[in-house]
């Protein structure tokens, strides 16, 4: 309620298919915000859940959908027929988004890039502009790809201290490009640990804690996605959305049993039961030891 609010453009999602925010996902549904700008390379379903609740006005990013399932139904329908209200997509593919989320952490106006030429995506985000490399006499083409500054940034670690250091291992995707690019920064944690556990490691510290504004201490935060050595990916959950949501009021139905009729994310772990404690992944497969 502090650090979001209707119009925010917020980051889901930054880490690709691991460590997705679902906790603040169902919370700003509960909180009824809208017209929120939700930029993510991989935000799964979780993208398409804020779509079909009326929350989002636009989407930033390469892909909103189900990874076990294909394209969200939510996000087709609000595309297509602007059911349950119409959004404004800025189109990037993954690398792109990657290489803005990069300028904005840096404070470059922009980045060029390569790798969209030929295709369909500087045609459809009239964001990006075309031109040349000034450096060639070949004329060679490059996309400008613009800077992104998001309002906030929500991320999923594995531990953290009170003060918002945070160890994060595993793959990290976009995590620190997109977290250092956003004017506010709030870290879900599924353990706090003392500050020297974390001063143990810092190689694993992506974000020092200066740099964060809140800790809030949320496990399985990520469920029904995975957390590195934490929670395994719940696929039969994913495949249930996707089948549930096929149409409105599916999804309505759905919505409320999994989000809003839920006061909070530990309800929600209540109603998940025994089902999240077969999700912990048990037994150790530590790395080797660095000497600092």
């Amino acid at each position: 309620r502090e650090f979001v609010s209707d119009n925010s453009s917020v980051v889901l999602g930054a880490a690709l298919e691991n460590a997705i925010p679902f906790a603040v996902t169902h919370e700003l549904i509960r909180q009824g915000l809208q017209n929120l700008n939700m930029i993510a390379p991989i935000s799964d379903i979780s993208t398409d859940m804020l779509i079909g609740a009326g929350c989002v006005k636009t989407v930033t990013g390469a892909w909103v959908g189900n990874v076990s399932g294909g394209m969200g139904h939510n996000y087709r329908r609000a595309a297509e027929k602007g059911i349950p209200n119409s959004i404004k997509i800025n189109d990037y593919s993954n690398f792109s988004i990657g290489m803005a989320f990069f300028a904005g952490a840096y404070g470059l106006p922009y980045i060029p890039v390569k790798s969209i030429l030929g295709s369909d995506i500087t045609k459809s985000n009239t964001s990006i502009k075309m031109s040349t490399n000034p450096f060639s006499d070949e004329l060679e083409p490059v996309a400008l790809v613009p800077a992104l500054k998001p309002d906030i940034a929500f991320l999923v670690v594995q531990r953290s201290d009170r003060f918002g250091n945070s160890h994060i291992w595993g793959s990290t995707g976009l995590t620190q490009e997109a977290s250092i690019a956003a004017e506010k920064i709030i870290v879900l944690a599924d353990e706090l640990v003392e500050p020297e556990v974390i001063a143990s490691d810092p190689s694993r510290v992506l974000i020092p804690g200066f740099g964060v504004n809140a800790v809030c201490h949320v496990p399985a935060a990520c469920h029904p996605s995975p957390l590195i050595g934490r929670w395994k990916r719940d696929h039969e959950f994913f495949h249930n959305y996707h089948q549930q949501t096929r149409d409105p009021a599916g999804f309505e139905n759905w919505c409320d049993q999994w989000i809003r009729h839920l006061p909070d994310h530990e309800a929600y772990r209540s109603k998940l039961g025994d089902r999240l404690e077969t999700l912990r992944i048990i037994g150790d497969a530590p790395s080797a030891p660095a000497n600092y």
